[in-house]
């Protein structure tokens, strides 16, 4: 790849090295931790050991007289507001209170917290901290959640549902077909597991008598804003300010409870306070992704034509149900995915059980839409004996139908599937890798090998997060400043904000200055998730930057006495049409703009223009990726052998970042099929609280993946850009998922549930190959998809 250095010019479409770097490389950027912040008292959080109880007394006395400890306080001590689940959906008796009162609602539920002049003095004390709890029957289940006879997690509510919607019933929706292909997938339970775990550092007294916090989050001003309602503080006396940030994919754009008593501690007791949470902690404590059960049924034609989708899902919303509960709805809005579907039914439901809270993981909602789209298209063309690219050829949506608003209410901007199809069928050589496989089977190979494609739609910029703040300013120094409402945690903010301020301006990108994650300095935001910062804050910085230069090119005409429409913008600044050497540079204009100078009665001002841009809707990219894997028939190991992702995100900016986020998302996405799962026992204690326990694989474990791009610019904002943050997690899941049970399809294995484990696979196999041909579709403990026109039991299906 082409790394190229800008020196003026437009710069839009080149792999410009990331500027961030060097300062991420050598350790020279700070991480909450970090900061060396003075007098710094330290929080240590005291959480339930069960899942599910009656809080009594808390013992603090021994904890309240040992060295060092500052405060130690329960529920009584804190007058704090509990803090409601997501207004308007969660109903108020499910708000979560920040410190425990009454009961204990899952392992980790924080119950205490101790205040001391030291981390280790503050950790001493509060494992002296005795909570007396009454165990109750605890629920981490999701169908067992939903159950008439659940243990109700929540006083007031006659069940542990959250909230629920649907399309309604479709009436003879698999009259015209001719297979009916019906499935039960779970889409597990995953950890975010950042690199850095979540920390804070608060400092009392400022602004305006406040507080400011530094965070480790991906949305200051959402944080700023949960946190002021909290200590029932005005919006302008809490300033939240983002350091770097280890990683993010979503958890981090919660505002924990823990700030919020952090930032009581350090406003009751006047000094600052710091918690830098433990990865043990991490694992409880942040909120999770993904915990669904789905039911689907796909109705085809012999020819592989799809009829009809009928699918229903239950989502897990954790103890304290908040942003988790819809994002069910979001797996409702791209149901259709990227598929001509005459007729859908979808219904959905969030419940409560006693286990961490759900949140937005890396895609949250929309990868596991595609999961249960493209496995149950796969089962139905294993079932039907059509190749299963074809079959989603055959029903793609067509470029000419967009815009469209799908079945159920996504608005499709624009796309063209076929194309990013048959880019990674060339890309990954499919003919060829079909004849390697038949080969290897003919032989009798102990070593299997599947392939698999997923076909996927995404969302970006969702739920109403289709605008941004952005700013754009020159100084008389000859140095630019932009800013947007996003916030960096490594996704190369930095550079592709410069590279787009640079193309306009027409200035060098080390003379431009990104500003971002300061609700002091930042005027709103909506912070970074949902594949949203460059279509949005890219798009506001770009839309500021164009306005700078318009403006810059009155004060031009003015200085030049000529006409605006005379006044030409180059690299070498301003100038009159076919006038040589009458150019004034920026710098002459910003200290025209700034002394008064620069236009006819004009007052002195900075050249700034600050502007807030809304592209009306979400934006939504798409692609298609094969995954090849060898699975041993002996052991049920997975080796990922290749991976080829063709992801198309309209208009690209710059290569380089692109590749960077599909390199991470097919990680991520790969280790969902593979590896990641959060466990509980019966009684609700996690299994997986620790990367012991909670398999992440390294760079060993993974192939090496082959990354491309179609584009296809959307017409929603003035760059053409959609979002690719997430899309590389979205597409491969699928992809490696189906190439697994590819690969042993032969011995008549039709599913496998995630993460497809050694001990899974094998299990699989040994059910398959042990089955009669005429059950063989129940093949081992871990099957959960029917086929032909079996039908879900009486029950099996939530009303």
């Amino acid at each position: 790849m082409t790394v190229t250095t800008h020196t003026g010019g437009s710069i839009l479409g080149h792999a410009v090295k990331r500027t961030e770097d060097a300062e991420l490389i050598t350790g020279a950027g700070a991480y909450t931790g970090d900061l060396p912040i003075e007098g710094s008292l330290h929080a240590v959080f005291v959480r339930s050991p069960m899942a599910h109880g009656t809080l009594g007394s808390i013992e603090v006395d021994e904890a309240k007289a040992m060295p060092g400890v500052v405060a130690v306080w329960t529920a009584a001590d804190l007058d704090v507001a509990d803090r409601p689940g997501l207004p308007g959906v969660v109903p108020d008796a499910m708000s979560r209170p920040h410190l425990a009162k009454g009961k204990v609602r899952f392992v980790g539920d924080i119950v205490a917290v101790v205040i001391g002049e030291t981390a280790g003095e503050a950790l001493d004390a509060a494992e002296t901290v005795f909570p007396d709890i009454e165990p109750l029957p605890s629920v981490t289940d999701i169908e067992a959640a939903y159950a008439s006879d659940a243990p109700v997690l929540f006083e007031g509510t006659e069940s542990n549902l959250v909230a629920g919607a649907g399309t309604g019933e479709v009436e003879g929706i698999f009259d015209e077909a001719d297979v009916v292909v019906e499935g039960k997938f779970l889409n597990q339970r995953l950890a975010g597991v950042p690199m850095e775990p979540n920390a804070c550092v608060v400092q009392p007294g400022e602004p305006n008598g406040g507080i400011t916090l530094y965070l480790s989050t991906q949305t200051p001003h959402g944080a700023r804003d949960a946190i002021a309602g909290d200590l029932g503080l005005e919006a302008d006396q809490v300033r939240v300010i983002a350091p770097r940030v280890g990683g993010g994919f979503g958890p981090k754009a919660t505002a924990y409870p823990e700030y919020t008593i952090a930032a009581k501690a350090a406003m009751v007791l006047g000094r600052p306070v710091r918690w830098n949470e433990t990865r043990s902690e991490n694992m409880l404590s942040m909120v999770h992704g993904r915990a669904q059960v789905q039911w689907v049924e796909l109705g085809v034609k012999r020819d592989g034509k799809i009829v009809g989708l009928r699918a229903s899902v239950i989502g897990d919303g954790g103890a304290y149900p908040a942003v988790g509960t819809i994002l069910p709805s979001l797996t409702q809005l791209l149901a259709q995915g990227v598929y001509d579907i005459p007729a859908i039914e979808f219904s959905w439901k969030t419940v409560v059980t006693n286990t961490t809270t759900v949140g937005a993981y890396r895609g949250a909602g929309r990868p596991e839409a595609t999961q249960l789209l493209e496995r149950i298209i796969d089962m139905a063309a294993d079932e039907i004996g059509v190749d299963p690219l074809e079959m989603r050829r055959m029903n793609y949506l067509q470029p000419e139908q967009f815009p469209m608003t799908s079945l159920t209410g996504a608005q499709y901007d624009n796309a063209d599937h076929e194309k990013s199809l048959d880019a990674v069928i060339a890309a990954s050589g499919y003919d060829q890798l079909l004849a390697e496989q038949k080969r290897r089977r003919d032989a009798g190979d102990r070593v299997a090998m599947g392939i698999g494609v997923g076909s996927y739609v995404e969302v970006t910029a969702p739920l109403g997060l289709d605008g941004e703040y952005g700013m754009a300013q020159a100084h008389p120094d000859g140095t630019f400043t932009v800013m947007a409402g996003t916030s960096a945690h490594g996704q190369g903010h930095e550079t592709a904000f410069a590279q787009l301020a640079s193309s306009v301006l027409g200035v060098p990108m080390e003379k431009i200055k990104v500003v971002h994650s300061d609700t002091a300095v930042v005027r709103s935001g909506a912070g970074t998730l949902g594949s949203r910062s460059l279509q949005t804050g890219g798009s506001a910085i770009h839309n500021a930057s164009v306005e700078l230069v318009a403006r810059a090119r009155e004060i031009a005409a003015h200085l030049l006495e000529a006409s605006v429409e005379d006044i030409d913008h180059s690299d070498d600044g301003f100038g009159v049409r076919g006038v040589g050497g009458s150019a004034v540079t920026w710098q002459q204009i910003a200290q025209a703009s700034e002394d008064g100078t620069g236009l006819e009665g004009g007052k002195g001002e900075p050249l700034r223009e600050d502007l807030d841009f809304k592209q009306g809707q979400s934006s939504f990219p798409f692609g298609s990726h094969i995954s090849v894997v060898d699975v041993d028939l002996d052991t049920g190991m997975v080796t990922p052998r290749r991976h080829v992702a063709v992801d198309d995100c309209g208009r690209i900016l710059n290569p380089m970042l692109v590749a960077g986020q599909q390199h991470g998302g097919i990680a991520q996405g790969i280790s969902q099929a593979l590896y990641e799962r959060v466990t509980f026992d019966e009684d609700g204690n996690p299994t997986s609280g620790n990367l012991a326990s909670y398999t992440i694989p390294t760079a060993a474990d993974l192939c090496s993946y082959e990354v491309s791009n179609t584009e296809t610019p959307t017409h929603l904002n003035p760059i053409g850009a959609k979002g690719i943050g997430e899309s590389g997690t979205i597409g491969s899941t699928p992809a490696v998922h189906n190439a697994v049970i590819d690969a042993l399809s032969h011995l008549g294995v039709r599913h496998i549930d995630m993460p497809l484990t050694p001990e899974a696979v094998w299990r699989a196999i040994h059910g398959a190959s042990a089955s009669d041909p005429a059950t063989r579709h129940q093949a081992g403990p871990e099957y959960a998809g029917k086929a032909e026109t079996e039908h879900v039991p009486d029950g099996g299906r939530p009303a």
